[in-house]
């Protein structure tokens, strides 16, 4: 009897401490705690689903075939699978982190996906039908509040400050002007419009770092100018890269590199890395088979011309498209955005890169300083 009294107690000190983790879990994650959150800010190459739920978006991604790859469903992820910030989770052994607007998101402990296809830094890039960089920047704050009511000031600011803010954006506002023949072309010189996209980049930077933001992942821009839709724009017959956009693409990639290494010198704690995704990209572009693709300019899924026109899934006005056989030969799934392979390429050059291919550091460095 002795003996089946102390099973007894054991059993429901385990089932109690049972109760105990899983309302810790479900409240307040220990992982947090031994792991640095994942604040992920920018357009449809790190979009896990927020334009799911914007009813006047000018892009989603919830239909088949996006997800067929590792989902087997649509999540929204403009991709046959994963994105770069998946990888990039599951390196710092972190879960997906859930996009912002996703219904019952209130977990905010490991971070929060704020991207949204099609958004830019400017508010005029695709104005209404995005959550642009500066919105994104404010539902951040509402995040870093309701963190600071959950966990009390001091863990709030431990855990923002041990997090890494990773961004993607760009490359809307310098194809938008072109999509649209925007007057934006001929008001302002590409000098002129390069510094308002950096300007507007920069003093979101320096509201996150007020909040607590110290560690930064800034991919530079690819070689956009070679993604199949806007090799479309360029005269029938000429096999040749839509060149009208490379100056800003350079310029941009100069200054936003210069802005990180004068705030890492002004700011006392903030750290960051430069992402070269341009030169992956343009290698990957070029010289596909070196990194194990057959293709490298015509997308998987799309029509017309380098399959460059925006119809993979048939939901987007133009319904007969076409879908390759083997998605892991492309270096690119529609007309604008890279594969799943790709997108793991380009994550682990991110994730373990050489300092001098990452910045000063690579995200591994962050995620671990």
């Amino acid at each position: 009897m002795a003996k089946l009294n102390f099973c007894l107690s054991i059993f429901v000190f385990c089932i109690s401490l049972f109760n105990i983790q899983t309302k810790c879990f479900d409240e307040r994650p220990w992982l947090y705690k031994h792991h640095a959150a994942l604040f992920i800010f920018g357009d449809s190459l790190f979009d896990a689903g927020n334009n799911n739920y914007i009813n006047a978006t000018i892009g989603k991604a919830n239909f088949w075939p996006y997800g067929e790859t590792f989902f087997h469903y649509p999540t929204g992820r403009f991709c046959d699978g994963r994105l770069v910030p998946d990888f990039i989770a599951e390196y710092a052994k972190l879960p997906f982190i859930p996009p912002y607007l996703q219904p019952g998101n209130k977990l905010f402990t490991y971070g929060v996906n704020f991207a949204s296809g099609g958004a830019g830094a400017l508010v005029e890039t695709w104005e209404g039908s995005v959550i642009d960089l500066q919105t994104q920047l404010e539902y951040f704050k509402n995040v870093s509040r309701v963190l600071r009511e959950e966990l009390g000031d001091a863990e709030a600011k431990a855990l923002l400050s041990r997090a890494v803010y990773l961004f993607s954006v760009g490359s809307n506002d310098y194809a938008f002007p072109f999509q649209t023949n925007s007057s934006l072309l001929y008001t302002y010189s590409v000098e002129q419009y390069v510094m308002q996209v950096i300007g507007n980049i920069t003093q979101v930077i320096k509201e996150i770092y007020e909040v607590g933001g110290r560690k930064f992942g800034f991919p530079n821009l690819g070689p956009i100018e070679c993604v199949p839709f806007l090799r479309t724009m360029v005269p029938a017959g000429e096999n040749k890269c839509f060149e009208p956009i490379t100056p800003y693409v350079e310029l941009h990639n100069i200054e936003i590199s210069k802005v990180l290494r004068k705030l890492q010198s002004n700011l006392n704690g903030f750290k960051y890395s430069i992402l070269d995704f341009h030169t992956l990209l343009e290698n990957l572009t070029n010289h596909p088979s070196k990194y194990g693709f057959k293709e490298g300019k015509v997308a998987c899924c799309g029509s017309g011309p380098y399959r460059g026109i925006m119809s993979c899934g048939g939901r987007t006005g133009v319904t007969e498209y076409y879908l390759c056989d083997n998605v892991s030969e492309y270096v690119f799934f529609d007309s604008a955005h890279p594969t799943e392979r790709a997108y793991k390429q380009l994550a682990q050059l991110a994730w373990s890169g050489e300092p001098s291919v990452t910045g000063s550091y690579n995200l591994k460095a962050l995620f671990e300083s």
